[in-house]
């Protein structure tokens, strides 16, 4: 595959390094998808689910977790306990309020 690229403008020259740029950052997790559909096909084929022949389950999507806490100062502001504190948490505990203080 051969391009004289001499014979483009600048604006056209441009816009083939976005395309390239966007082909080449692309280009790992295009081939992951179609191998990926390979191997599904061929398990397929086999009677078999990717899944049943490697051991593992499909992606699942985390619910989000319900709220556990509630700002005093502000009861729509909450948390569920995971992940960092927020600082109206942290605060309250310095204060000299218990976590169950603050519970919902």
């Amino acid at each position: 595959m051969e391009f004289n690229l001499n014979a483009l403008s600048l604006k056209e020259l441009k816009e083939v390094q976005v395309h390239v740029a966007k082909a080449i950052s692309t280009f790992e997790e295009r081939k992951k998808k179609e191998a990926l559909a390979e191997l599904e096909e061929k398990a397929r084929e086999l009677g078999f689910s990717l899944a049943e022949l490697t051991g593992v389950s499909p992606l699942r999507r985390r619910s989000p977790s319900a709220a556990k806490y509630a700002n005093p100062s502000d009861p729509s502001d909450t948390w569920s306990g995971r992940g960092r504190k927020p600082r109206w948490f942290i605060s309250a505990l310095a204060e000299g309020k218990s976590p169950e203080d603050l519970a919902i």
